[in-house]
């Protein structure tokens, strides 16, 4: 099967560099799209300047047993409905924090497109946890 991949973009390299080429572009506009990743030193730095807002989108039990001090909870599965109260921070850069990771930057691409600055904790909250950082109960 490898061999067959081979013969194909080697009789086909037009076909195979635009193929290549588009992948390379969609991954980089999903890739600005879903925010800049932030480091916990990142966010705890536009936190303390106030350029900054959490929101952490775990359920509320995750949320209740330890979150980053100052964080609003908003489900991500409630996000939709609930982004207007976010509307009071629309001068700020909304940091969208998660478990870890992985669901953080769907909704970060749903507040960009309702006019917010975005950005997200690379890592989630396993990350911060990972660091030694506090979380408040």
């Amino acid at each position: 099967m490898f061999s067959q991949l081979i013969e194909f973009v080697s009789n086909h390299y037009l076909l195979s560099t635009a193929f290549v080429v588009l992948l390379c572009l969609f991954i980089l506009n999903e890739t600005r799209r879903s925010g800049r990743s932030l480091t916990a030193r990142e966010l705890t730095a536009m936190v303390n300047q106030d350029t900054a807002v959490l929101v952490d989108i775990r359920p509320k039990k995750d949320f209740t047993a330890g979150h980053i001090a100052g964080a609003v909870s908003i489900p991500n599965d409630k996000l939709a409905s609930r982004i207007s109260e976010l509307d009071k921070f629309k001068d700020k850069t909304v940091i969208v924090v998660d478990e870890n990771g992985m669901h953080a930057g769907t909704a970060c691409t749903a507040l960009g497109k309702a006019g917010f600055q975005v950005a997200k904790l690379s890592g989630g909250v396993a990350s911060w946890r990972a660091d030694a950082l506090p979380l408040v109960k």
